[in-house]
Order: C-alpha cells, then sequence, then structure tokens
C-alpha cells in the first residue's frame, strides 16, 4: 500500500520512484547569471530499470519485448526528431507552455493528453498514478524525479545511437534478445554503458559526455507539482521501455532554496549550495532517495574573474570559451547520493603557502601515521562490498597516502587569516585521520571559506569541504577540531551514508566521536593529556544535550524516530524524511550529542583500542555503501561476543540510546564522573575564586580591588566555555567581574565558541 505525502507536514518528502527506474550518471551543463541570480542549462540522466520491476519481470510478468533483429530492420532508418528550439536564446520569462509539447491541458484524459507548468495541484502521486506495473493496459509509465523551486523548460528523449563510435555497445552478445522498438537499442546501449567494468572508467566517461551532447529524438510529456517531476513517454507503459537516457533543459529561480545568493566578505557576488534541509532539488531535477547512488560530472560557465569549486575527483583548471567568460569541468566516478553534490561560484582567491613549510608540515605528521595504518592492510586485501568503481581501498598507492592533496580557498580580505592558521592544520589533520581510519575515501581535497551567511561552522561534501569564517580567529583550537569533525565526514556520511536520513547519528555522531581522536593526535598529545581533553569535552557536551533535551519536543530527541519501520521504503521507492522539514530541527545537535555518548560508552565498554580496530573494520567493510544502525551494531558485537554474554544486544542499546527521547539512562549515570577530571578540577578552582571576587567587589562597590589581590590561571578554551558557562548560573555578577574576566582572558581574542 503506497503513502500518501502531504507536502504541509514537517516531513520531507523523497518523491522519486526508484523502485522502477533508477539513476546511475548525471551530465550537467550550466550556465551561472550573476545579474539575474539564475542557474541555467541542461541535465542528461542516464538510467538502469529499477530493482521492483526486474523483480516484478523476472516472477513472470510480460515485459512487452519482440524480435530484436526484426525491429532493427524496420527502424534502421528511421530519422530521429531534433526539436528546432533553441533553448538558450528563450526568455527569462518563457514557461514550459511556450513548447508545442506542454500545451494546456485537454478536458478529455486520453494518452495525448499534456500537462504544463500552470498545473501544479498537490505534485504528490500515489504509486497507482505513477506507475501501473500490473496492468499494462492502458496506463503510461510515469517517472517521477526530485524537483522543487525550477523552471523546467522542456524534456526530451536522448539519441545516443547517433553518437559515433557507440555501435562497439550495440555488438555486444546481451544485445541479441527481444525487442519492440527501436527505442530499446538505445536502452541497451545505455544499460552496457553504465555497467562498464571499473577499470574503464575514462572510456565511460568520454560516452557519458558524447551522448550527453548527442541530438535528441522526441519530446517527452511532462509536469511539475509542489515537489517533483513527471515525466511520460505516450505509448510507454512499463519501466524497461521508457527511455533510459533523457535531457532536461530547466533554469533555477532567484528564490529556489538548494542554493543562496549573496556577497562574500570582501563584497564580491557568489552562489553556493548551502546545506538546505531540501538539499539539490531546487538546484536540479535529481533521484534524491539515498539508494539512488549516482556518478556525476559537470560543465559550468561562468564570467571571467569567478572560480567554480565543486564536488569533484579532478583539480579543474579553467577554459576559455570567448572573451569573458570561462568554463569549469568536474566529474566523480564513485558513485554517491545526489544530495552530496556541492557547488560553489566566486571570486575565491586560492591561498598558498611557502612549500618548504608545507612539506615540512607534511613530514612531521606522517611519522605517527603510518604504522597503524599499516596494521590494517590485511583487511584491504579484501573484495569491496559496493558496486564497482575504482576504488582508492583497492589501490596500494592510495592505502599508503597519509596526506591527499589539497587547496585552500577563501575571498581576498581572508586570504592572510587562512595562511597564518588553516593552511597548516589541515596535513596535520588529514594525517591524524589516516592514522585513525586508515585510507582517505577521497584523492583531493578542497576547503573553502563560505560568506559570512553560512549558518554552520562546517559542512563536508565530496572532495570538498566550507568552513565559516568563524573558526578563523582565536588560536588554532576551533579551526582544528572543526576541521577534523569535517574530515571525518569522508569516512562517516559521504563513503558510508545512512540508507535512511532519518538516522542522522550515524553520519554526525562518528563525526562528533571522532573528532576528539583526530584533534588529539595531530596535537601529539600524551595519553594523559588526551584523556583530559576529551573529559572535558564530555562534560560540555553533556550539558549542551541536557540544555537541549529540557527545551526541545520529545519527538525530535529519538535518534531512530521510525523505529521497527527505519530503512523501510513504499513499493515505487517514494519515502519521507520524517521531521525533514521542521523548522527548529535545523538548530538542534541531539544526533550528534546522543551519538556521540553512545559511541563513547561502546569505547569505554569495549576499550579504546580493540574498538578503533573494529571501526577500521568497518570501514573496509561498508564504505561505498548505505547503511541502518544494526549494520554497525551488529559487526561490533560480532567482534567482540564477550559483550554479548555481558547483555549488550542491539535491542538493547535501541532500547536505552536510540528509540527514546531524553537522557539515555547509560548516561545519566556517567554524568558526575567528569568533574573528576583534572582540567574541570581547574575550572571549578577558577569557578570558586570569581565568586568570592565577585561577593567582595559586591560590598565594597566603591573600593577599588588592587591586581594582585588574586591570581588567576589561564586556561585552554574550553575551560574557558565551562567557566563562562557555570558564571552565568550565578543570580547576579558585579558589572566590573564582566571587566575582569574581559582583561585576565582576553576575551576578544578569544574564538567564536568563547565569545559566544
Amino acid at each position: 500500500m503506497e503513502t500518501q505525502l502531504d507536502p504541509m507536514k514537517d516531513d520531507l518528502p523523497l518523491m522519486a520512484n526508484t523502485s522502477y527506474m533508477l539513476v546511475k550518471h548525471y551530465v550537467l551543463d550550466l550556465d551561472v547569471d550573476f545579474k539575474s541570480k539564475v542557474i541555467e542549462g541542461s541535465i542528461v540522466l542516464f538510467f538502469e530499470t529499477g530493482s521492483q520491476y526486474r523483480k516484478t519481470s523476472s516472477a513472470g510478468k510480460e515485459c512487452c519485448q519482440s524480435q530484436f533483429d526484426e525491429t532493427c530492420k524496420m527502424r534502421a532508418s528511421e530519422p530521429c526528431h531534433i526539436p528546432m528550439i533553441n533553448v538558450s536564446t528563450c526568455s527569462s520569462k518563457m514557461e514550459c507552455n511556450d513548447f508545442p509539447v506542454s500545451g494546456k491541458e485537454e478536458a478529455t484524459s486520453d494518452e495525448n493528453s499534456n500537462h504544463s507548468n500552470n498545473e501544479q495541484a498537490s505534485g504528490i502521486s500515489s504509486s497507482k498514478d505513477c506507475c501501473d506495473i500490473e496492468d499494462h493496459g492502458n496506463k503510461d509509465f510515469l517517472l517521477v524525479l526530485d524537483c522543487c523551486d525550477l523552471s523546467v523548460l522542456k524534456v526530451e528523449e536522448v539519441d545516443v545511437a547517433a553518437v559515433s563510435g557507440i555501435e562497439k555497445f550495440t555488438r555486444s552478445a546481451k544485445l541479441t534478445g527481444v525487442s519492440k522498438e527501436l527505442e530499446n537499442l538505445r536502452n541497451r546501449i545505455v544499460h552496457e554503458l553504465v555497467t562498464l567494468p571499473a577499470d574503464r572508467w575514462k572510456e565511460q566517461l568520454h560516452y557519458f559526455t558524447h551522448c550527453s551532447q548527442a541530438p535528441g529524438c522526441g519530446e517527452l510529456l511532462f509536469s511539475t507539482g509542489t515537489w517533483s517531476l513527471e515525466i511520460r513517454k505516450s505509448g510507454i507503459q512499463t519501466p524497461a521501455d521508457f527511455p533510459h537516457a533523457i535531457r532536461i533543459w530547466y533554469k533555477t529561480k532567484p528564490e529556489g532554496r538548494s542554493v543562496t545568493w549573496t556577497t562574500d566578505q570582501s563584497g564580491r557576488p557568489c552562489v553556493y549550495t548551502m546545506g538546505s534541509p531540501i538539499n539539490n532539488r531546487a538546484l536540479f531535477p535529481c533521484q534524491e532517495p539515498p539508494i539512488a547512488l549516482s556518478t556525476w560530472q559537470a560543465s559550468v560557465r561562468t564570467a571571467a574573474g569567478f572560480v567554480v569549486l565543486m564536488s569533484g575527483e579532478n583539480s579543474a583548471e579553467p577554459v576559455q570559451l570567448r572573451e569573458g567568460v570561462l568554463s569549469w569541468y568536474y566529474y566523480v566516478s564513485m558513485p554517491m547520493p545526489a544530495s552530496t553534490f556541492t557547488i560553489a561560484v566566486g571570486c575565491w582567491q586560492e591561498v598558498k603557502q611557502q612549500s618548504f613549510k608545507q612539506k615540512a608540515a607534511i613530514a612531521t605528521n606522517i611519522g605517527f601515521s603510518l604504522p597503524s595504518s599499516q596494521t590494517d592492510l590485511r583487511w584491504h586485501e579484501e573484495i569491496c562490498g559496493h558496486v564497482e568503481y575504482p576504488c582508492r581501498f583497492q589501490n596500494p598507492a592510495a592505502r599508503l597516502q597519509a596526506v591527499i592533496p589539497y587547496r585552500v580557498f577563501a575571498p581576498w580580505c581572508l586570504t592572510e587569516s587562512c595562511e597564518e592558521c588553516l593552511l597548516q592544520l589541515i596535513p596535520q589533520c588529514l594525517s591524524a585521520a589516516y592514522a585513525t581510519l586508515g585510507t582517505h575515501p577521497f584523492s583531493r581535497l578542497d576547503v573553502l571559506i563560505v560568506p559570512s551567511n553560512f549558518s554552520s561552522l562546517g559542512m563536508a561534501s565530496p572532495h570538498i569541504i566550507f568552513l565559516s569564517q568563524s573558526v578563523l580567529p582565536g588560536g588554532s583550537h576551533l579551526c582544528g577540531t572543526r576541521l577534523c569533525h569535517e574530515i571525518a565526514h569522508a569516512w562517516f556520511g559521504l563513503a558510508i551514508g545512512a540508507r535512511d536520513w532519518t538516522e542522522e547519528w550515524i553520519s554526525e555522531g562518528f563525526a562528533t566521536f571522532l573528532e576528539d581522536i583526530f584533534w588529539a593526535r595531530a596535537q601529539q598529545l600524551s595519553h594523559d593529556e588526551m584523556k583530559g581533553q576529551q573529559e572535558l569535552k564530555a562534560l560540555l557536551r553533556w550539558r549542551r544535550l541536557r540544555d537541549e533535551v529540557q527545551n526541545s519536543e520529545e519527538e525530535l530527541q529519538v535518534l531512530r524516530p521510525k523505529k521497527e519501520s527505519t530503512g523501510e521504503l513504499s513499493e515505487s521507492g517514494a519515502s519521507v524524511v520524517k521531521y525533514g522539514l521542521k523548522a527548529e530541527k535545523i538548530f538542534m545537535q541531539v544526533h550528534y550529542l546522543k551519538g556521540y555518548f553512545l559511541l563513547r560508552s561502546l569505547a569505554r565498554t569495549i576499550g579504546e583500542v580493540s574498538y578503533l580496530a573494529s571501526l577500521r573494520k568497518f570501514v573496509v567493510k561498508f564504505h561505498g555503501q548505505l547503511v541502518l544502525s544494526q549494520d554497525f551494531l551488529s559487526m561490533l558485537l560480532e567482534d567482540i561476543p564477550k559483550q554479548k554474554q555481558s547483555g549488550l544486544t542491539v535491542e538493547s542499546i535501541f532500547q536505552n540510546w536510540l528509540d527514546t527521547s531524553g537522557i539515555p539512562k547509560p548516561l545519566l549515570e556517567e554524568g558526575e564522573t567528569w568533574k573528576e577530571c583534572q582540567l574541570v578540577q581547574q575550572v571549578s578552582g577558577e569557578v570558586t575564586k570569581w565568586i568570592q571576587t565577585n561577593q567582595r567587589m559586591r560590598k565594597s562597590s566603591k573600593k577599588k580591588m588592587k591586581q594582585d589581590e588574586v591570581v588567576f590561571q589561564q586556561l585552554l578554551p574550553d575551560q574557558l566555555v565551562l567557566l563562562l558557562e557555570f558564571l552565568l548560573e550565578e543570580k547576579t555578577l558585579c558589572p566590573r567581574i564582566l571587566q575582569c574576566l574581559e582583561s585576565t582572558y582576553q576575551l576578544r581574542e578569544q574564538d567564536a565558541e568563547v565569545r559566544h
């Protein structure tokens, strides 16, 4: 039974019917126009028939196929229809009803009825409307893509058979089967192309490029709704017969929620994806469900002077197309959800450092990085469990690369700050991450300081990290910890993704837990120093979690809100992200904090050495795949069978940590232990001094206290945060206390967390 999706609720609908057709590759060809604040162009999608239809077909359902050879004889000379429309010259006000294919809907309901962008009812369809797999009598198959805030201009089938050299894919033995239409030849070509083995990825990319430039061979009917783009071809009733390569001409809207148009800190225009709750569906039509793992390539044109950064394996160099216009090209060969695609276009400046300094920083850290990773090489010999792609875990050179190539970009006015702090931290943090988890999943990294309207401290995407300007001032602590957090997402959140987006803790909990380990190793702390900092951080996070639990709705505090239904999809593949659009959820950290405390509790129970070894094994086994909570927990408990004997089970972890609101019971029992940490006790001593000083100042308000009456210790940034939190719990503070705090600790020169 298909779930009816209500767009007015707080749940984010994922409309794409991925069970029937699954996108394997995107080719974007876009122009960025800062005057109109519009990104315009086309996207070509290459599909495979989805698992649900393949199951239905293999069970004996009729696939409507006839002899392939006979079809070729009948239709070989059929000319392709190339629409005589130059989309690039259309006016900005042109909607899809400017094209003949998308005129106003007629009163009849026969198969030739067309839909226009003016017909926007709910945009939410049940499976009965989307595709009738059981009855092939009179219903056209409907392809549903996730889409909103876009002006779709035209949709057409792509004649991949017209590409020079593509005939090599038609000679395959697999193509001697049956077919009803010549269109099936095109679909078989696409099938051969998307299933090429990993060692032919360059050839595959070459043909994706040429196929995306092939002429159209017939416009398709389409309609847009609140959350979806629905496409059909008259007379085509099954996913197998539907075109497997389609081109969509479209343009974004200035108010679209996937990107933000703004100015950088130097006052220059820029646009970037800022991690919207609706992800990328207002940037390009796509399949949003995580299961739609795909590769992509993109050519982006913009005015000279602008730099295009993007999720891509290559460090793109601009090509001048004509005077004043540059083109940037990126690609990825590792399949990932479309939601991880990221772009930033602006007048960014690359921040560079003297080469000898950079090499010295890298050399300093490689020494302590290699040994622990080398012990994991036996795991790398296993066969990867993901779909086939050129995997770094199978590359001997990549497995020994402690520091991947990296670049730093920023607005012009922040380049000096980046050079002083950020640039030297990156190799240290990358090396520390490698020492902890082993092989870097991605081949390179760009780090961009994004505009001041960025609402977070950082965001990680494949090959690129966005950082807030707030991490730059006040020393290296905040910058280093945030950088470590985002680097951790390369493994947890990107290389390993949650199969159900409601399980955010799989990404954020792991990154929060690992940032402490990475940062301690980057600083090369002793064991005692590392433990002290981690206990202090745990207390700060416990206080934050306690406050959040007291001031938020219970339903938003559950890490697995769908419980036993987690990971389940409707028949078509559509689903919802529970509470995905709830406004207050954006500001909550419960998935970070409860996830972190669960992982910390498991590490304490199992022992850190064994626990980190299990994490590395989990990464090797599940990289390139989507997981649920039980995948990690089951593997962990199987690795350490004695934990099962002590009563620790997946079910008990669900009950105590993931399926309930509030602070987990095991955490309540641990809450007091962090106060015994030496760094916390130092803060407690300083708090006592300040409270006594505050009392004396209030009693002797007319007298000036001598500077040498009280001696205060210098504190670490996290200690300062805890000190200020304790003092804020006092009923009253003398104004002069605030002045003394400022002068004693130079608060205005501290990092953003202390100043906050």
